[in-house]
């Protein structure tokens, strides 16, 4: 590491800044030695002491800024809490960069070189941001939270970037620093702003546990002894956020202290023209259209069911009272045709100004599914939405495509139970990823215009969901996953590529024709941590450790 550090051209000054009061004498000893101990030595440690009146806090301090010219300290009069405090620490920092740190917290030797390199390789980066996981009273670390690249979703529903987070100073001061009445979420309410300012492309993840963020402790900091406010303040400002940007919402919790956001309609509702492009089994289509008519809480709807030549047309007459609704068309395909032409001849016929590709085995649970479905679809920087699909034993089968070299359908989680919130939560949340299954998937008319449809050469059906995905996101939108719709598949059409690519020389011709095509949009997926193995989206950590940095 210090020889990467010579042949740095630029070696930026680190402003770390931290806010105590009456902090644990032992952490806050540690958590300035952490700082001394790193291998990167251009910095600046800011702390301001919000009135502590516990005597130890001030000696440390005095003590340290004397022994090390490096360590500032401010010692504010009256107390302010934590959003003031953290200003008065801001106010002494003189560095290109700020690092945000908690008074009881760690960073490893290595954080300070790695945020630097990252500078290094990506000069234009404005905010970067890091793994972490969390250490209680004993130094026991535990709770690692391996991080998906920046991803404007997620950020909605929890501070995803939180710890730790470098910003250039420039950007803090141009979003006015921290916001007083924010305290407890003062850091979500930054972070919001501060993408806002810059844009998504200027945030970059190391994905490297670079942060060990104190719990359990006596000292509690403000958001654990106070999680009500928090999450309060937090729910202020992610709809300040949003309504700046033109967005009606509402917030609800999606688990105790993470936020669902409930986008509004357009009105009027925008119609839906939903295409179900096979019909083979009757038993099922009839379940899937009673849902569709008679379960789902949505008036602007049209269904349009492909008939392809199938062995089991027979019609009871309960399925023939649900085909003759007058929001029902048929459409007849030749029996030859593929899934991709048969959704494509489909949708030239539709009305609706949303597309809804819908397979015939899926079934509704939720009646308000397709209302959050079309809710992210209308919104202008969303592509594609899919939902949460479970099986009959109400075990997860679709949570969005993991992509990767070895297995290209692992959906993200696949075989979680209905009540699991997942590593962090992010089964409970809505998210960008970089692929949703057309078992459900929505998306505007204009988007399918845009990209031509499916792909009917070239490509086998295994492919066409994740090409279609890919060429949304070459429009410069996001696919995002809902867990807020769900809904139930009647059959499991799980199907492992990784067991037809070693036997089905059809599979390796599509495979190669989709690594040809993407390139790293394929093989990489930036949603899911790189210290991840891609063999199943299990989320299991790979071995060896698959990052690597390319040298400056």
């Amino acid at each position: 590491m210090r020889a990467d550090i010579a042949r740095f051209t630029h070696r930026p000054l680190f402003s770390i800044v931290m806010a105590t009061y009456e902090s644990p004498e032992g952490y806050l000893l540690e958590a300035i030695a952490s700082v001394q101990a790193q291998i990167y030595d251009n910095w600046e440690l800011c702390i301001a002491d919000d009135a502590s009146s516990a005597p130890h806090v001030a000696r440390i301090l005095r003590q340290a800024a004397a022994a090390d010219s490096r360590i500032k300290v401010f010692m504010r009069p009256e107390r302010g809490h934590i959003s003031a405090a953290s200003n008065s620490a801001l106010a002494l920092a003189r560095g290109e960069w700020v690092v945000l740190m908690d008074h009881d917290d760690l960073i490893p030797r290595d954080t300070l070189y790695e945020l630097a390199a990252e500078i290094m390789d990506h000069p234009e980066v404005q905010v970067i941001y890091t793994d972490e996981d969390k250490i209680d009273g004993k130094g026991r670390r535990y709770g690692p939270y391996f991080k998906p690249d920046f991803d404007p979703d997620l950020l909605l529903g929890q501070n995803v970037v939180n710890h730790l987070a470098a910003y250039r100073r420039d950007l803090i001061v141009a979003v006015g620093g921290f916001r007083k009445g924010f305290e407890g979420s003062q850091d979500h309410d930054l972070i919001l702003r501060a993408t806002a300012q810059c844009g998504p492309a200027a945030v970059r993840h190391i994905p490297r546990i670079l942060y060990h963020w104190r719990q359990e402790t006596e000292g509690r900091s403000f958001s654990e002894g106070a999680m009500a406010r928090c999450v309060a303040a937090a729910r202020v400002a992610i709809t300040e956020h949003l309504q700046l940007r033109g967005y009606e919402v509402e917030l609800q919790a999606a688990t105790k202290n993470f936020h669902r956001i409930v986008f509004a309609l357009p009105d009027p509702a925008p119609l839906v023209s939903v295409i179900i492009p096979r019909w083979t089994n009757s038993q099922q289509l009839h379940t899937c259209l009673y849902g569709l008519l008679r379960r789902t809480q949505y008036a602007a709807l049209e269904v349009l069911v492909v008939r392809h030549g199938s062995t089991d047309l027979g019609a009871s007459r309960a399925l023939s009272t649900l085909l003759a609704d007058p929001r029902v068309r048929m459409i007849d395909c030749l029996p030859s045709s593929t899934l991709a032409e048969r959704i494509n001849e489909a949708a030239e016929k539709t009305c609706g100004q949303i597309l809804l590709l819908l397979d015939q085995g899926v079934s509704v649970v939720d009646e308000n599914w397709l209302r959050e479905m079309v809710s992210q679809a209308v919104r202008p920087d969303v592509g594609a939405v899919g939902c949460r699909v479970v099986d009959a034993t109400a075990r997860l089968l679709h949570g969005g495509l993991v992509l990767g070299r070895s297995e290209n359908d692992a959906s993200f989680l696949a075989g979680a139970h209905y009540n699991d919130n997942g590593p962090s939560g992010l089964l409970k949340l809505m998210r960008s990823v970089s692929a949703v299954s057309t078992v459900c998937l929505a998306l505007r008319q204009t988007v399918w215009q845009q990209i031509g449809g499916m792909k009917e050469q070239d490509l086998e059906t295994i492919f066409q969901d994740i090409d279609l995905c890919l060429s949304i996101r070459k429009l410069g939108l996001r696919i995002v996953w809902t867990p807020f719709a769900l809904m139930s598949c009647q059959e499991r059409r799980e199907i492992s590529r990784r067991s037809h690519y070693k036997k089905d020389i059809k599979f390796q011709e599509n495979y190669r024709y989709m690594c040809k095509k993407w390139g790293d949009d394929f093989v990489k997926d930036s949603y899911y941590n790189p210290n991840y193995s891609r063999q199943n989206g299990q989320c299991r950590l790979s071995a060896p450790f698959r990052r690597k940095r390319v040298q400056a």
